[in-house]
C-alpha cells in the first residue's frame, strides 16, 4: 500500500512541479504514513475559512484577524491574503506561532500578491497549488493533512474573482476537475475560503456540488445572519465539505453557546465576547477588515486510543521515612477511575483508595509506621484489572533518625497560558529540604491579591512538589501534586507579575518577580536555572529543555 502511495504522489508532484510553493514542516515521510491506526475514538475537528486581513495592506499585521484566530481556536484554516510583515519565512512562521501555536504546520503558495494557504494543527504530508485560470495574483492552494483516524483530509483554499458569476463558475469548473483527477475518493475533502459569491444561487455552487455538499443549513452569526462580507449582505465565504465528512458535522460549541450549523464570526454581535478572548468586539469592524470568518465542527472517527496506566512515583529505589507524607503518582490513558494499593512484603496488598479519578494523577499517602525494604505501589483500572502497573522496583521505608527541615521554593511559573484558558496558569512549589513540610494555611499571591490558601492537613514531603493551577479545568492529566486555586484564579499578568508565598503567620517564604520577557511568550513558563536552584534566576523553560512547561516535574520532564 505504501508503495502505491509513493507512486501516486510522485505522479501528482510531477504534474504540479510548475506551480511552486512554500511548505513548512512537517514534510511527507513514509514513517508518518506507516504509523496510522484504525479508528475507534471520535475526534472534534474545527475547520475555518478566513479572509480576515485588515488595514490597507491586505495582510494580518494590524492584529485584528490574529485575535479572532486566537479566540476561535480552529484546527485547520483555509486562509486568504496570507501576508504578514515582510512575508519572509521567519515572519510567516512568527504569525502562525502567534495566531495558532508553534506546533501548527502551514502551506503558503509562492509568488502570489495575495496568496492562499492552509494552516493545520495536524501534520501536512503533501501540499501544493493548482493554477486559477482566471487570475494572476493567486492560485488554489491545497494540502493533504494527516488528521486522526484512517482517512486523510484534503483542504483547498480558494479566493475567487469579484468580476462576475460566470468567471467564478469557470474557476469552479477548473478546480473541480483538479480535485476529481488528484484527490482519492476515500479521503475527506473541504473547500474553504472567499468565493465572492453574491448569492447561493450562482452557477458555481452547482459546479462545486459535484465534489462537495452545497446544501443548507448554513452557518450564521449570533443574530442568525448567514452573510459574510464586510457589509453583511452577501454570502462571500464558505466551508464546503464532501458527503463523507458532512455526515460527521456537529454543533460548534464556544463557551456556553452552541451553533448547530456552524458560526459566522462577527465580533460586533457576538455575546459574551469574552468567550472569544482575546478577540475584541470591534475587531470584525476594523478598518479594511475583509470578511467574517466561518467555522464548522466535525466529530470524526479518530485513532485507536489504548488504555494504560503507569506508576511514576514511587517507582523503585526511593528511601522514604515511616509516617511521612508522600504522594503516589501515575499517568493514564483512556481510564476513568483507578484503585491504588501498596505492599510491604511483595505479596500482601493494602488498598489506599478503591476508586479515585485516573485524571487526578496522584494520591496523597501518609506512609505506614512499619519499615520495609521491599515496598511497592500498584495502580489498577477499576473497570479492567488487566490494565495495571506496579513500581518497577522496590523502595525502602525507613524509621529515620528524626531532624531535618523543609524548604519551599517557587520553581516554575506559567504566567502566559497556552491559548486563552487562564485555568492553565500555574505556580510550581518544590520542597528542597530534608523533611516533610506542613503548608496548612500558607498562601500564594500575585501582585494584586491572595489567590490560593492551602487547606488544613496539606504537607509537602522532602523533594516533593505542589502545583497550584488557575482552575481545575486547566490541570493536565497525571500532573503530580496539582491543585486548583481556592479563589478560582491565579490572575497572573502577561505583562509581568510577582508571585509570593507566605506561611500561615504571613511571613514571606519565597517570591518570584517575572518580567514581561518571562511572561510574554504564549504557553512557555519561567523556570529556575538551574532547575530547583533556591537562589537561581528564572529563564524561559524552552532554554532548559524541548518542553514548553513541566508542571509537577523537573524541567527535563523527569519526576522530582
Amino acid at each position: 500500500m505504501l508503495s502505491s502511495w509513493r507512486q501516486w504522489l510522485v505522479a501528482l508532484f510531477l504534474g504540479l512541479a510548475a506551480c511552486g510553493g512554500e511548505g513548512v514542516e512537517p514534510t511527507t515521510g513514509e514513517s508518518s504514513l506507516g504509523e496510522r491506526q484504525d479508528s475507534l475514538a471520535n475526534v472534534r475537528i474545527r475547520l475555518m475559512a478566513a479572509n480576515i486581513s485588515s488595514g490597507n495592506g491586505q495582510d494580518y499585521d494590524p492584529g485584528h484577524g490574529i485575535r479572532i484566530f486566537q479566540g476561535t481556536d480552529a484546527d485547520i484554516v483555509m486562509i486568504q491574503e496570507f501576508n504578514y510583515l515582510t512575508d519572509s519565512a521567519a515572519d510567516i512562521r512568527s504569525f502562525v506561532n502567534t495566531a495558532f501555536g508553534a506546533g501548527f504546520s502551514y502551506y503558503r503558495e509562492a509568488g502570489a500578491q495575495i496568496p492562499n494557504g492552509i494552516i493545520s494543527r495536524y501534520p501536512i504530508i503533501a501540499s501544493g497549488e493548482w493554477d486559477d485560470p482566471q487570475v494572476t495574483n493567486r492560485d488554489f492552494a491545497w494540502a493533504r493533512i494527516d488528521i486522526p483516524g484512517p482517512r486523510d483530509l484534503w483542504a483547498v483554499s480558494v479566493h475567487l474573482l469579484t468580476s462576475n458569476a460566470s468567471t467564478r463558475n469557470t474557476e469552479a469548473a477548473s478546480l473541480v476537475s483538479r480535485i476529481q483527477a488528484n484527490i482519492p475518493t476515500g479521503d475527506y475533502l473541504v473547500i474553504g475560503g472567499d468565493f465572492n459569491t453574491s448569492s447561493r444561487s450562482e452557477a458555481s455552487f452547482s459546479t462545486f456540488s459535484q465534489v462537495v455538499s452545497t446544501a443548507s443549513p448554513y452557518p450564521a452569526d449570533r443574530n442568525g445572519n448567514t452573510n459574510t462580507n464586510a457589509g453583511r449582505n452577501s454570502p462571500y465565504d464558505h466551508v464546503l465539505v464532501d458527503s463523507d465528512l458532512r455526515q460527521y458535522q456537529t454543533s460548534v460549541v464556544i463557551g456556553s453557546s452552541s451553533f448547530a450549523n456552524g458560526l459566522v464570526v462577527d465580533t460586533r454581535v457576538y455575546s459574551p465576547i469574552g468567550d472569544l478572548s482575546p478577540a475584541l468586539a470591534g475587531d470584525s469592524g476594523a478598518t479594511g477588515m475583509q470578511h467574517m470568518g466561518i467555522i464548522k465542527d466535525f466529530l470524526v472517527p479518530g485513532d485507536a486510543v489504548a488504555s494504560s496506566v503507569t506508576v511514576t512515583s514511587p517507582n523503585g529505589g526511593e528511601s522514604w521515612t515511616t509516617s511521612s507524607a508522600r504522594t503516589i503518582a501515575w499517568t493514564s490513558s483512556n481510564v476513568t477511575n483507578v484503585r491504588v494499593e501498596y505492599t510491604l512484603n511483595g505479596s500482601t496488598w493494602t488498598t489506599l483508595s478503591s476508586s479515585t479519578p485516573a485524571s487526578a494523577g496522584s494520591l496523597s499517602w501518609t506512609l505506614p509506621a512499619t519499615a520495609s525494604t521491599t515496598a511497592r505501589v500498584r495502580v489498577t483500572d477499576t473497570s479492567d484489572a488487566s490494565i495495571t502497573d506496579t513500581s518497577n522496583a522496590t523502595f525502602s521505608i525507613t524509621t529515620g533518625g528524626g531532624g531535618g527541615t523543609g524548604t519551599l521554593i517557587i520553581n516554575e511559573v506559567l504566567v502566559n497560558e497556552a491559548g486563552s484558558d487562564v485555568n492553565g496558569e500555574f505556580v510550581e512549589l518544590v520542597n528542597t529540604g530534608t523533611a516533610a513540610l506542613s503548608v496548612a494555611g500558607w498562601t500564594v499571591s500575585d501582585s494584586a491579591s491572595v489567590r490560593h490558601t492551602f487547606p488544613s492537613g496539606t504537607s509537602v514531603p522532602a523533594g516533593g512538589v505542589l502545583v497550584v493551577f488557575g482552575g481545575a479545568a486547566g490541570i493536565p492529566s497525571g500532573t503530580p501534586g496539582a491543585v486548583a486555586a481556592t479563589t478560582g484564579t491565579l490572575g497572573l499578568s502577561n505583562s509581568g507579575d510577582t508571585v509570593t508565598v507566605k506561611n500561615a503567620s504571613g511571613t514571606v517564604v519565597d517570591t518570584a518577580t517575572l518580567s514581561s520577557s518571562m511572561a510574554g511568550t504564549d504557553g512557555v513558563s519561567a523556570n529556575r536555572s538551574p532547575d530547583v536552584g533556591s537562589s537561581a534566576t528564572f529563564v524561559l523553560h524552552t532554554s532548559l529543555s524541548s518542553l514548553s512547561t513541566s508542571p509537577g516535574r523537573r524541567a527535563s520532564g523527569a519526576s522530582f
